[in-house]
């Protein structure tokens, strides 16, 4: 019989980042997780990964590919993307950027299009933000604005709503809760009140909310939309309020200014109450690539080293100028890239490092297998508060994708340096 035992880790599956998660380890593999959470036990599956090497459609040796991705990236220095895709830790990112910055490379990442006009309302207004904990341990208010967490964030109720907190000392009954639905974006059950807006109306709703709260007008015409004063005044009572908002894309015909309607809301509520914004984000540690960026380079995606110099050009993704790139170095898990993103690079010779990187579709020069963070590999992952989080790793597995590409960028360096001398 085999021995089963039990580890903590923190779980990707989402932006929550449970960290009070156990596996049941046996065989090597795992077989169960608690608490149980769909999302989790998705992301977690077996735990089993390939473990190969390959460059040319041959199986080479670690050196050999480590020698062949440097002549192919090396080879493309200026015209060279590095995608930095989900499921990498911190440490894995960090020599991935720094061989985007020593071949003067265009960057990507997996960051939706909503995350992204939610990054960049943040970057033109300021935000008010909080963390999970300060949340609940002080909101008597939460508002949910176009989310449905029992399907993308199945744990937030359990963690938000329903826990008990110093000024929260009763958890669900100390709060009032309201779900505002959004076209076909789903809403929350069980809460106190339910509003039901068409998308064509979301941003009319943030503006005449934050117009009340201003001490304006209600400039309401819509009878649809008669409720929202009520609300508004229900907000201003209230001593903390929690917007807890969709991050992610959603129904696709909601306009790309609700963002920027959400921030503003959140910042007019902190006159009369105190506010916070919660944007719920995708796992993989996607806040953690933004985060690396951000702290090395100024900027949360769409960086471009090809002056010399990281520059930001957050209105032309550089997948947009796939055709300006020779080669690319793809690095994370292939599988929780939006199939658009990688059939926009699909014809290019490419490197990728990461989880399954032998069995990823297109034209593929070197792929180099690696374990999966928080699963195979330790390290860092940021929450999608932004606040880090440290990984164990459960079972053993192939290398590191920080140890693979720690080793590719001393090679790049290396070869650059042999050239300059």
């Amino acid at each position: 019989m085999t021995d089963q035992r039990r580890v903590g880790i923190t779980c990707l599956g989402c932006g929550l980042l449970c960290d009070d998660v156990t596996v049941a380890v046996s065989g090597g593999g795992v077989s169960a997780m608690s608490p149980p959470c769909a999302l989790g036990s998705a992301w977690l599956g077996s735990g089993a990964v390939t473990d190969r090497i390959r460059h040319a459609g041959n199986d080479v040796t670690f050196e050999a590919a480590i020698t062949a991705a440097t002549s192919l990236l090396t080879g493309s220095r200026g015209r060279l993307l590095v995608f930095l895709g989900p499921g990498l830790t911190i440490e894995a990112l960090k020599p991935a950027v720094a061989i985007a910055d020593r071949l003067q490379a265009s960057t990507d990442t997996a960051t939706s299009a909503a995350a992204a006009s939610g990054i960049l309302a943040g970057q033109r207004r300021g935000r008010a933000a909080a963390t999970l904990g300060e949340l609940k341990n002080r909101a008597d208010f939460v508002l949910f604005w176009g989310a449905d967490p029992a399907r993308t964030h199945p744990r937030l109720i359990e963690r938000l709503v329903d826990a008990k907190g110093t000024h929260t000392p009763a958890g669900r009954a100390s709060r009032t809760v309201v779900s505002v639905r959004i076209g076909t974006d789903g809403a929350v059950n069980g809460a106190d009140d339910s509003i039901q807006l068409a998308a064509a109306q979301e941003l009319a709703a943030l503006s005449i909310l934050r117009s009340i709260v201003a001490g304006g007008a209600n400039p309401a015409t819509d009878k649809t939309l008669a409720g929202l004063p009520e609300l508004a005044a229900r907000l201003m009572a209230a001593r903390y309020v929690a917007i807890v908002a969709g991050g992610e894309d959603g129904d696709p015909s909601r306009p790309s200014q609700r963002a920027e309607g959400l921030v503003a809301l959140a910042q007019a509520l902190n006159t009369p109450a105190r506010a916070a914004l919660f944007t719920l984000r995708g796992g993989d540690n996607q806040n953690g690539v933004e985060s690396l960026l951000t702290w090395q380079t100024g900027y949360p995606f769409a960086v471009e080293f090809r002056s010399g110099v990281p520059v930001y050009h957050a209105d032309r993704r550089a997948l947009g100028d796939a055709g300006s790139v020779d080669s690319a170095l793809l690095v994370g898990d292939w599988r929780a890239i939006p199939s658009a993103s990688l059939n926009a690079i699909a014809s290019l010779p490419k490197v990728i490092v990461g989880p399954s990187a032998s069995e990823a579709p297109g034209t593929t020069r070197v792929s180099i297998d690696t374990g999966r963070a928080g699963i195979h590999e330790g390290g860092t992952a940021y929450r999608l508060d932004d606040i880090p989080l440290p990984l164990a790793a459960a079972l053993d597995g192939p290398r590191t994708a920080a140890m693979v590409l720690g080793a590719l960028e001393e090679a790049v360096s290396r070869s650059l340096r042999e050239v300059a001398a």
